[in-house]
């Protein structure tokens, strides 16, 4: 009976990716705060699923870096410090650097700008730094780290390398989950939140990875004051 056996493997990894989606949601989010503690079970009741599901998809955030383990207390939320914070920023300037340097050295696909594909490609992201940048002049958190995720998951995209890909948008969660236990605390975040993406595929359109890096420094050099004043108080 192959088939319905694959059926049942297929619904069950999608609903354990949803239930992880969701709850890394709820952490962005911050509904889910720091040092939070719960179990399986209040999860799969939460939502009126099985166990299975939910421990796999609890697993898969841990491995993330997300939540840490307790093997009597169930999962809580992982709390990271402005050192993490720091750590992360270097870890992803690392990666961002590999794909300059492919861009530079012509081993990957962004460099041919004349294909119809990468063309397309490059204006899809530009449109999700668009939509990313009006995000953050708005204030509006959740939508920004949407767009932000998207923007930098389909940028890495264009370099050719799944591995840096996932790496990456794996290092931007962290990120994002660090800075959302700080940003938390201020009632209004317009003029706070960084919104170069435009200026970033532009550079990069244009092969000017000089430009590209001053931007990225730019952006690591005011994420990481801003959460170091907000620990601060």
């Amino acid at each position: 009976m192959p088939g319905p056996s694959g059926s049942g493997a297929v619904n069950r990894s999608t609903l354990r990716q949803q239930i992880a989606d969701a709850l890394r949601d709820e952490v962005l989010a911050g509904r889910l705060q720091p040092g939070q503690e719960f179990t399986v079970k209040e999860i799969a009741e939460q939502y009126g699923v099985s166990a299975t599901p939910v421990r796999e998809a609890l697993v898969d955030l841990s491995a993330q870096g997300l939540l840490e383990a307790d093997q009597h207390r169930g999962f809580r939320v992982h709390e990271y410090s402005v050192e993490d914070f720091r750590g992360i920023i270097e870890a992803r300037s690392l990666v961002v650097e590999g794909m300059f340097h492919a861009l530079e050295s012509g081993h990957n696909g962004y460099q041919n700008l004349d294909v119809p594909r990468v063309a397309a490609a490059v204006a899809g992201v530009r449109r999700r730094g668009e939509e990313a940048q009006r995000a953050a002049d708005a204030g509006d958190l959740m939508v920004l780290i949407g767009y932000d995720l998207r923007f930098w998951r389909e940028l890495s995209a264009l370099f050719g390398n799944p591995y840096l890909v996932d790496f990456l948008h794996r290092l931007r969660v962290q990120s994002w989950v660090c800075a959302v236990q700080h940003l938390r605390h201020l009632a209004d975040l317009r003029g706070h939140l960084w919104s170069g993406h435009t200026r970033l595929v532009d550079a990069l359109a244009h092969r000017d990875t000089a430009a590209a890096r001053s931007i990225v420094a730019e952006y690591n050099a005011h994420s990481l004051a801003l959460i170091e004043r907000l620990a601060d108080g």
